[in-house]
């Protein structure tokens, strides 16, 4: 796939997750993987229902900008770190919604563990809805080079892991495509607001 396909793919991703109401304003940002050391990432302060095809730029994997004159998001190391993680990951996203930012604010644990629920399945390497899906909260952080070092043991100690939240600010997700991470992005959409939504009624 060349540039300008790989481009639209982000595009087409920030006019759906604007739409959802999940990228709200220049929240939220996304990236595919260009080659085995580069990523394709939205530049930084765009808003994401309104994004063109020039609104992306080439990174290497230290979250440098391969591009004069585009800065790149805040959070590209937070998108490099997964590239380099797996090998196998070909699209990320981060999206601000309302209910991963509530429930990430709510949890007093370091992460939210969901179980029964039969969506479970729409994420990679699940088949059933007899087991559990670890999602790690982390907390919030400007240096995003040092909350990266945070992320990254989890990472390595968990090689199933299929996203994760930093606490008040938003979700992470990602896939072998575009469309994984898009499908991933509304089975965590759902859980989400069904835990909400338990809470609520058990008070």
């Amino acid at each position: 796939m060349n540039r300008e396909q790989l481009a639209r793919q982000i595009v087409e991703a920030g006019q759906f997750l604007y739409g959802r109401g999940w990228s709200p304003a220049t929240s939220s940002n996304y990236s595919v993987r260009l080659s085995a050391d580069q990523a394709l990432l939205t530049v930084s302060g765009k808003h994401k229902g309104q994004l063109g095809l020039d609104d992306v730029l080439a990174t290497d994997l230290d979250g440098n900008s391969l591009e004069p004159g585009k800065k790149p998001s805040a959070e590209t190391l937070l998108h490099s770190q997964l590239y380099r993680w797996q090998a196998g990951i070909g699209a990320v996203l981060h999206t601000h919604s309302v209910n991963a930012t509530v429930l990430s604010r709510l949890a007093l644990s370091d992460s939210l563990v969901f179980a029964d629920y039969e969506l479970q399945k729409a994420f990679a390497g699940i088949s059933t809805h007899e087991c559990q899906v670890e999602v790690p909260i982390f907390d919030n952080d400007q240096d995003i080079a040092r909350l990266a070092a945070r992320i990254q043991p989890w990472l390595d100690a968990h090689p199933d892991c299929v996203g994760y939240l930093i606490r008040g600010h938003g979700l992470y997700t990602w896939g072998a495509q575009m469309s994984d991470a898009l499908r991933q992005i509304e089975a965590f959409e759902f859980l989400f607001e069904c835990e909400l939504k338990v809470r609520a009624l058990q008070r």
